[in-house]
């Protein structure tokens, strides 16, 4: 089950000057800046009341997010729930007929395991379900 909104990651061509226009827009500084070596992202995170604002950066051509923005342009590239037991959840939801895009939880940023629901089985919207490294 759901826990609340976690984070909405915005795909961007320059990490640093997406950082200046954030910080004028939400008028706070970013809180981290976080490599994930295995997605070749580079993060920055944003706090904004009980939920976060993630900045993505491709660190290399062969990203999903170099790809996404190649085809669709900087912009929203996912919404992210936080979940209690991302394993229970990732079962009930593939059971319910939404198509997981990893079968197993894998490691992300800012100290959570991750899973992605294809948009095709989410009206077209890339979800991502997030939990604590620590739960």
């Amino acid at each position: 089950m759901v826990k609340n909104l976690e984070h909405i990651g915005i795909a961007v061509k320059n990490l640093e000057s997406a950082n200046k226009l954030y910080e004028k827009l939400l008028g706070t500084p970013h809180y981290k800046v976080e490599a994930v070596e295995s997605e070749h992202v580079l993060t920055s995170f944003f706090k904004t009341g009980e939920a976060k604002v993630e900045l993505l950066e491709a660190t290399s051509p062969e990203s999903a997010i170099a790809k996404f923005i190649e085809k669709r342009g900087e912009g929203i590239h996912h919404i992210a729930f936080e979940v209690e037991d991302i394993h229970a959840e990732m079962q009930r939801l593939e059971s319910e007929g939404f198509r997981l895009l990893n079968s197993e939880p894998k490691r992300g940023a800012d100290n959570k395991l991750v899973c992605f629901i294809h948009p095709k089985s989410a009206n077209g919207v890339l979800v991502e379900l997030c939990q604590d490294c620590t739960s």
